[in-house]
């Protein structure tokens, strides 16, 4: 190999590794959650263990080679059932902050275009909502609707819209004046084309933004709810069920809890570290 060639390839090689460090803290949490989806439509990938295997010659195991994390009162293998869980918590994380994206943008769009006695009652609306903790507006439609996953998956999203709506808004108040919108309403161009063409496809970069980091908000959100016994309840095989499911163990056996509370706040934590890494190189202009 010649001198020219070894120097190409050696910085080749350090281009590469320049590239994978300066975007890591990218990739790894990017890494991270493609395990969560992977684990959310294969759980068999991850797990032999059925999620409701009951094995009573078992019960109260700790971790080991053969139990990852531990088994509970009916022996079942609770890795198994946290990898299980993975479907349907991340299911109600991603319904949750894909109806707080529609009525957001529904809602921000209508305060700021609709006729003055549509917009004012509208934004007079999205101010008490955002006045309460979304727990406590989600605990509210629970209340009217009861418990279960899609009444805790609409629960999460309602009570996530008016934070969604009022970032629309403030994208729908920059767009509208700025000068590319006031060139085709000089133009003569029909309204319903300006808010479609123009005014709605420039709102949506900040809210695929904040629905990345929303997604891991749900799901802890959803997580509370069940673990409250207001949302998914055992013997279904959900994060935030199963942290309830051991709380009257924390004594005698705390992995039944505290395992599924590790994946929670992880899970959390890298999706919304995704969402913040994702904007700060859309900040800079590098995504």
């Amino acid at each position: 190999m010649s001198s020219e060639t070894f120097e190409i390839n050696t910085n080749r090689t350090r281009f590469q590794l320049g590239y994978l460090f300066k975007y890591s803290g990218l990739w790894l949490p990017a890494l991270v959650v493609a395990i969560l989806f992977l684990a959310m439509f294969f759980p068999t990938w991850f797990t032999h263990y059925a999620p409701d295997e009951v094995d009573l010659t078992a019960i109260l195991q700790p971790p080991s080679a053969q139990h990852w994390f531990g088994t509970d009162q009916l022996g079942r293998d609770v890795y198994s059932r946290v990898v299980y869980g993975t479907s349907l918590s991340l299911s109600i994380g991603l319904g949750a902050t894909l109806i707080a994206c529609i009525g957001g943008v529904l809602l921000g769009n209508a305060a700021v275009l609709a006729p003055n006695f549509i917009k004012q009652p509208l934004v007079r609306l999205l101010d008490i909502m955002l006045a309460f903790p979304d727990l406590l507006l989600a605990l509210l439609v629970i209340a009217v609707l009861g418990r279960g996953p899609e009444n805790t998956m609409l629960a999460v999203g309602v009570a996530a819209i008016a934070g969604y709506a009022r970032l629309v808004r403030s994208q729908v108040l920059l767009v509208k004046s700025s000068g590319y919108v006031e060139h085709a309403v000089a133009l003569g161009t029909p309204a319903t084309r300006i808010i479609f063409r123009h005014i709605i496809p420039n709102t949506l970069r900040p809210l695929v933004i904040l629905a990345t980091i929303g997604v891991g908000h749900a799901v802890l959100a959803a997580s509370a709810l069940s673990f409250l016994g207001l949302g998914v309840t055992p013997p279904v095989a959900e994060w935030g069920a199963l942290l309830a499911d051991g709380r009257n163990y924390l004594d005698v056996a705390p992995w039944v809890s505290l395992m599924p509370a590790t994946v929670i706040a992880l899970s959390v934590i890298v999706i919304t570290l995704l969402g913040r890494k994702i904007q700060q190189l859309i900040a800079r202009g590098e995504f």
